[in-house]
C-alpha cells in the first residue's frame, strides 16, 4: 500500500479497535486496490442497527480528516461520498460487498511507496 492508504487503515484501526479486518491490495479491474490507493474497512454486523452506525462512524471520521489521509473519495451503501460534500448514489452492482453495504472503500491519492522507517500516525 502507498503512505496515504497505510495511515488512513492504521488511523482507522486505533480510531476504531471494534474494527478487525481492513483489506488493501488486490486484483481489481480498477487502479484503487491494485496500486494501494485504497482499503475495504470490513463493518462487522453491517445490516444492523449497529453496524449501520458504525460504518457512518468511520465514513464521517475519513471525511472528516481527508486532507490528512489523502481521501479521494469513500463509499458506503451504495453511496460515493467525496472530501468536498458532494456524493452520488452508485448503480446497484448485485451484492452487498459490491454495493459496498458491508464495508467503508477509502480511496486515497497515494503519496508514493513508504520509505524505511516512516511513521505513519501522527
Amino acid at each position: 500500500m502507498q503512505v496515504d492508504t497505510i495511515l488512513a487503515a492504521r488511523a482507522v484501526s486505533a480510531a476504531f479497535p471494534e474494527i478487525l479486518d481492513i483489506g488493501g491490495v488486490r486484483s481489481d479491474p480498477l487502479k484503487w486496490h491494485p496500486h494501494g490507493l485504497a482499503i475495504d474497512v470490513m463493518i462487522p454486523n453491517a445490516r444492523s442497527e449497529e453496524g449501520k452506525a458504525l460504518g457512518d462512524s468511520v465514513l464521517a471520521y475519513v471525511l472528516a480528516n481527508a486532507e490528512r489521509f489523502g481521501v479521494v473519495h469513500a463509499i458506503w451503501r451504495q453511496t460515493i461520498y467525496r472530501p468536498d460534500g458532494s456524493k452520488r448514489v452508485m448503480k446497484s452492482r448485485g451484492s452487498d460487498t459490491a454495493n459496498h453495504y458491508d464495508h467503508v472503500h477509502v480511496a486515497t491519492k497515494g503519496g508514493g511507496y513508504p520509505s524505511e522507517g516512516q511513521t505513519f500516525l501522527r
